[in-house]
């Protein structure tokens, strides 16, 4: 009499390797906690701002980080769940999310550089939507005046720019005592001083260039962060690609384990098969 085979005492064979398979876990694992994380930052600058500047939301910093913290958050956990529980479904959806991001991130620099001035317009129009809200906003205030620190600069074109905000306009109806003024953020300092003097910006812009450039920046922001970009395009260039790497290593890996498991479905069906053959 025949004895049936068990295929229970047969050693398995698998295509899917467990090292890429928790490689890809383990990758996808470190960036849902750093997603999280920017998450919860964001939830906890929103949640204790005094002020909620919802004419700004698309300039505050709070906001883009959760946004940003969610779509991570939402690709990782399928590559996560996906590499885990080898679901074809979830990888390839995870896939499909990072060659998308990449192609637009792609898409957006090459655009950025053909289209040099529509960009700088934008970015002038997101500069000038800033100064309108500097008081609104104490995260975008904080932002405005670490730039302005950073870079020697005052507002987006000049210094008079701040006449934009309801704050410092220069209007006679303006009841304001920073009536006519630019932010601190704007003065020069000199490196031995050791109380800054926050209302070093009052009447600035009465001045002509000449005499306000004796006591502020009076050049703009856009010019200068223009000049920077030009003058470190090996530094963006490194940064763009050290995006680009995990983005192209996480659909790699995907894209290999996915065919892995293809091939190991592919082997059960023809295992059940053969098997089936045997008893008939």
């Amino acid at each position: 009499m025949a004895r049936r085979p068990n295929p229970t005492s047969k050693e398995d064979f698998s295509f899917v390797s467990p090292i890429l398979k928790y490689l890809l876990f383990i990758f996808n694992m470190i960036f849902w906690v750093i997603a999280m994380i920017m998450i919860s930052i964001g939830v906890y600058a929103r949640v204790t701002k005094h002020v909620a500047a919802m004419a700004c939301l698309a300039v505050d910093p709070a906001i883009l980080l959760m946004i940003i913290g969610i779509v991570m958050f939402m690709i990782t956990f399928c590559g996560c769940v996906g590499s885990l529980r080898e679901n074809i479904c979830l990888l390839q959806m995870f896939s499909v999310c990072l060659t998308i991001i990449f192609l637009l991130q792609l898409a957006s620099g090459v655009l950025g550089f053909v289209f040099s001035d529509k960009a700088r317009e934008k970015v002038s129009e997101i500069i000038n939507n800033a100064i309108v809200h500097y008081r609104d906003d104490l995260d975008l205030q904080n932002l405005i005046d670490y730039g302005q620190q950073e870079f020697g600069c005052c507002g987006g074109i000049s210094y008079k720019d701040w006449s934009q905000n309801i704050y410092f306009n220069c209007s006679a109806e303006n009841p304001s005592r920073e009536r006519c003024s630019v932010p601190f953020s704007c003065c020069l300092h000199s490196t031995d001083e050791a109380v800054i003097n926050t209302m070093c910006g009052q009447g600035m812009q009465d001045l002509d260039y000449v005499k306000a450039g004796v006591f502020i920046h009076t050049n703009g922001c856009i010019d200068k962060l223009v000049n920077w970009i030009h003058g470190n395009l090996f530094l963006l260039g490194g940064i763009a690609l050290g995006l680009a790497i995990p983005q192209l290593v996480g659909i790699l890996l995907s894209q290999i384990l996915i065919n892995q498991i293809k091939d190991q479905i592919e082997l059960q069906k023809y295992n059940l098969q053969h098997q089936a053959d045997i008893w008939h």
